[in-house]
């Protein structure tokens, strides 16, 4: 074969490749176009047989009209209150659980390590009574720490953030040992600072996860003023019938959030991957 023929075949494969790549992005971007599209169009539309693939009549005020028609401010400072503070609780206890496991050596580490990853095994839809009936005879329900506190103490992060921790080399934490500093100060000063990868990738799973939690909000909370963005899009849900327009509006509106973090996290997400394999830890 030629210089030109494998050119052409490198070419002829690379066009391949990027076509084939561009039709499965498509068909996992049409689910974000369609709710779109059914936000911007009457509710009688949506249902409307023949289906269409844009609207006859684009109604943008359907985005304000579903801001308005509940109290969606409300439901969006509740989910973002809930998220964020699960999310720092997350962090900050799998830091210190994941350096634990990594760099402490005490008796008995290792089967409460696999105890301890073991919980993952668990569904978490078995441990919803259970979880219900703590919070209730502590009087958490319908608060906001029954909501955060039974969710904020995950076993992935803990995992996540020891896996990490042992690619960090050990002659940085020694030479901080020689001078001095103590074990927190060494995870608060050098560990943490070189994870800002993990954190930045354990931060976007778990304030995406709390974002998108329907049934533990949905059993905690009661009433429309403490419900979260996934519940308080049900009440569009009445016994006169169902607004989906103003669903998929809503439905649109609360993505905005996990868009944005993960845009803002992209560069520290891939900086894991980098420096993952640049850094041969034990």
């Amino acid at each position: 074969m030629t210089a030109k023929s494998r050119s052409r075949f490198s070419l002829a494969l690379d066009i391949l490749n990027h076509g084939g790549l561009l039709i499965v992005a498509l068909l996992f971007l049409f689910p974000f176009f369609w709710m779109v599209s059914n936000a911007v169009r009457g509710n009688a539309e949506v249902l409307a047989i023949p289906v269409r693939i844009l609207p006859n009549v684009f109604e943008w005020d359907n985005f304000g009209k579903a801001w308005t028609q509940l109290p969606f401010g409300r439901f969006f400072f509740n989910s973002l209150f809930i998220s964020s503070s699960v999310t720092v609780i997350t962090v900050i206890v799998s830091c210190l659980s994941g350096y634990a496991f990594a760099r402490l050596k005490f008796p008995g580490r290792e089967t409460l390590l696999m105890a301890y990853l073991g919980t993952l095994m668990v569904p978490a839809i078995m441990l919803i009574i259970p979880l219900f009936l703590i919070v209730n005879s502590l009087g958490m329900v319908n608060t906001f720490q029954g909501v955060i506190l039974p969710v904020a103490f995950g076993t992935f992060g803990a995992f996540l953030m020891r896996q990490f921790f042992l690619s960090i080399p050990m002659e940085l934490e020694e030479a901080a040992r020689i001078d001095g500093a103590s074990r927190l100060r060494i995870l608060v000063s050098i560990i943490v600072p070189l994870s800002m990868p993990a954190i930045g990738l354990l931060s976007l799973f778990t304030f995406i996860g709390q974002w998108n939690n329907f049934l533990w909000p949905l059993i905690v909370m009661t009433g429309s003023e403490n419900a979260t963005l996934p519940v308080g899009l049900t009440y569009f849900q009445t016994q006169s019938g169902t607004q989906w327009n103003f669903i998929m509006a809503g439905a649109a509106l609360s993505m905005l959030p996990g868009v944005f973090l993960a845009i803002l996290l992209q560069k520290l997400i891939y900086n894991s991957i980098a420096l993952n394999a640049g850094m041969g830890g034990r």
